[in-house]
């Protein structure tokens, strides 16, 4: 019976630890998408090592979804920076380049 109820306890957190992760996954791959599609919009130029660096620290060998998920919000906010007022992109801009400063993208 406690055999039972071990694994009856498990599998939900099991699952709820795989939600959370698949989360964390797509939430990155959108921050990061974000950070990419900004590069040559706020006239940027990324430390392409510094970039695959980042990937292999922070995004699990066996993520699959990762490279859709960035690639598919890449391409969503490159189509929404051009429309962007010259003040948004002026902020957007300004925080993008201290992030990519932050991790190492580029050099300040």
């Amino acid at each position: 019976m406690k055999a039972l109820f071990a694994i009856a306890f498990a599998l939900p957190l099991s699952a709820a630890t795989a939600a959370a992760q698949d989360l964390e996954s797509m939430n990155l791959a959108n921050q990061l998408g974000t950070v990419l599609a900004s590069e040559e919009a706020c006239g940027l130029s990324y430390d392409q090592d510094a970039i695959a660096a980042f990937i292999e620290e922070n995004v699990a060998a066996d993520d699959m979804g990762f490279a859709s998920t960035l690639r598919g919000m890449t391409k969503w906010q490159r189509s929404g920076l051009k429309s962007m007022s010259a003040s948004e992109r002026t902020a957007h801009c300004t925080q993008i380049r201290r992030v990519a400063v932050s991790y190492g993208f580029i050099k300040d």
